[in-house]
């Protein structure tokens, strides 16, 4: 059993910031790529950020030059630091992570974490 936990949502103003965190934890043998996506009302789920565990980093257009995402292989953990945030950015950002249980299987498994609001006041 995995577990993502996510933290670090809340309200802001347009133009701040907020970083979150999601901890992975449990039975995790290696984790490949992770990532954050995020879904606003009536919209579909989207990709906002992905990282893998080389540290290669693929972005959203939408947040291009203003989101940086990173991770902790020792601590199983990604970040993602929010600068410059819109009124658009309000949505439940999702953690993401791809990873195998076992050494014995070479499956990989997608985990997501339970969302957390961000909101961005104009």
């Amino acid at each position: 059993q995995v577990h993502l936990v996510e933290s670090g949502g809340g309200l802001v103003q347009a133009g701040g910031s907020l970083r979150l965190s999601c901890a992975a934890s449990g039975s995790i043998f290696v984790i490949n790529d992770m990532g954050w996506y995020r879904q606003a009302p009536g919209k579909q789920r989207e990709l906002v950020a992905a990282i893998s565990s080389g540290g290669s980093t693929n972005y959203a257009d939408s947040v291009k030059g203003r989101f940086t995402i990173s991770r902790d292989n020792a601590k199983n953990t990604v970040y993602l630091q929010m600068n410059s945030l819109k009124p658009e950015d309000t949505a439940v950002y999702y953690c993401n992570a791809r990873l195998r249980e076992s050494a014995r299987t070479p499956y990989e498994y997608s985990y997501w974490g339970q969302g957390t609001q961000v909101t961005v006041s104009s």
